[in-house]
């Protein structure tokens, strides 16, 4: 009797041991938990939700730590055990990782279950119907995802983002902050001047830490007139460049609507006004949920490039080489939406190449210091002929009918391009008015765009007719 009476006691101490070691750790991860040293407190959290599987709290901090440690399988799997038994704060996790696997569907009905839940407890939802608006935002621009060729990236230092690729001397110079300024202090920050030299924009810091966008002219050998180019706007914007027709704007912000860090956005300049328009958010997969900014085109070159840091380390960013489209193009309908992905994420930038495609020329240019190795070549236009012969001016025609159906083409061509400013205009203003604005303005933009194919139409069969017109007096 007394050595089971004995035996029964160890028991007794080896369980109150054990209660005592396990409330230790449990502590002490809940502990690392609350500092935020997810790394620290998984280890403690893996082996609770082993012993207990159903245990919905140690779930929901597995799950967390999981996926503050970027395991993100292990964390949607242990955070959806959480959120079927109705722990709150297993909803946002879920949310953050539909969104960051760009699986925007999923995000917007766990963001709306959330606020049913957090409605029912009469607490604000305000926050959160802002995060389901931005994934709505986001689904929309994904199923909008622009088709378009991707032809090289390059990952490099953040200060190095303009080493990458050449732009052409009349498409204006690209310099850093640093170097235009003769300061210190702004390493990761672009000036932009235009061909001829005597107008810059840029961005620097303002008394709040954002950045603002400003322009300067050139009188003589001195630079002067600071002007902000937004002055109302309060939005963090940076990384300015202007097309070459000097009114088109391409700039990075962190607000207007960015559907994470910097976005790139476009404006034009209203001449009647003095002021820029509204300006437009690019889709996809130029924007993503990263840092996206320095949309440059090279019209001489007909390339472009812009620099995101997805997918990246700290202190790199990749810079993007693409074939621009002369008008939008999106990718069509489908129902793979992994498929769509990997397209809206450039998961692999050759799954934008054309069929049979060969971009070294293109790559080549691209990198290519034209200044040093080329004489300036004077182009009205860009007229391919064949695929040996492209004409620069009218003069090079041999044949005069020829010539006289691409005069009608760049005629043409520049009523093209006063009624898709029109266009853009119009567009903008329907996107900020009230109902009564839009239905106004609803049968003029229907208008325009139906103006606006069939003159592209009749650009295209004018431009086909002279280009066969010109091969036969080649050939002869």
């Amino acid at each position: 009797m007394k050595l089971l009476s004995g035996k029964i006691g160890c028991i007794i101490v080896l369980i109150g041991l054990y209660s005592n070691i396990y409330a230790q750790s449990l502590d002490q991860a809940k502990k690392l938990y609350n500092e935020g040293l997810y790394e620290e407190a998984k280890p403690a959290f893996e082996r609770l939700v082993l012993q207990s599987p159903n245990n919905s709290s140690y779930s929901l901090w597995y799950g967390v730590c999981c996926f503050e440690t970027g395991d993100l399988e292990n964390a949607e799997k242990y955070l959806l055990i959480a959120k079927n038994r109705k722990v709150m704060d297993s909803y946002r996790y879920l949310a953050a990782i539909y969104t960051t696997s760009y699986r925007f569907a999923e995000a917007a009905k766990t963001w709306e279950e959330y606020i049913a839940e957090m409605t029912k407890k009469k607490e604000n939802t305000q926050a959160y119907e802002q995060q389901l608006e931005r994934v709505e935002k986001l689904l929309r621009m994904k199923d909008k995802t622009e088709d378009v060729q991707i032809i090289d990236s390059m990952v490099v230092n953040k200060d190095q983002i303009l080493s990458s690729y050449y732009l052409s001397e009349d498409c204006g110079t690209l310099l850093m902050y640093n170097d235009f300024f003769q300061s210190s202090g702004q390493s990761e920050t672009t000036v932009y001047l235009n061909p001829k030299g005597d107008q810059a924009y840029y961005a620097h810091s303002s008394f709040d830490n954002r950045y603002a966008l400003f322009t300067q002219s050139k009188l003589l050998d001195t630079w002067t007139d600071e002007k902000a180019i937004f002055a109302s706007d309060t939005a963090d914007n940076n990384y300015p460049f202007v097309l070459g027709d000097g009114l088109t704007l391409y700039f990075a912000s962190q607000g207007n609507g960015s559907i994470g860090g910097y976005d790139l956005f476009v404006t034009r300049y209203n001449t009647n006004t003095n002021t820029y328009l509204a300006p437009e958010q690019l889709g996809m997969p130029f924007n993503s949920t990263a840092n996206d900014y320095m949309m440059v085109f090279d019209e001489a070159k007909r390339l472009g490039w812009f620099v995101s840091d997805r997918n990246q380390p700290e202190g790199k960013a990749c810079v993007y080489l693409f074939i621009p489209n002369e008008f939008r193009k999106y990718l069509p309908e489908s129902e793979n939406d992994e498929w769509l992905t990997a397209r809206s994420t450039l998961r692999s930038i050759r799954d934008t190449w054309q069929p049979g495609s060969d971009y070294t020329e293109q790559i080549r240019l691209a990198t290519t210091d034209l200044s040093l190795t080329e004489k300036k070549i004077i182009r009205d236009f860009e007229f391919i002929v064949n695929d040996r012969t492209i004409y620069y001016t009218l003069n090079e025609f041999r044949n005069t009918d020829a010539k006289t159906l691409y005069e009608r083409v760049i005629g043409l061509r520049q009523q093209a391009t006063a009624l898709e400013v029109n266009l853009f205009e119009q567009r903008q203003t329907y996107s900020q008015g009230d109902t009564t604005v839009r239905d106004q303005l609803k049968p003029s933009v229907l208008q325009s765009e139906r103006e606006l194919k069939a003159l592209l139409l009749q650009i295209n069969e004018l431009e086909k007719r002279a280009r066969n017109t010109e091969i036969v007096s080649l050939r002869n």
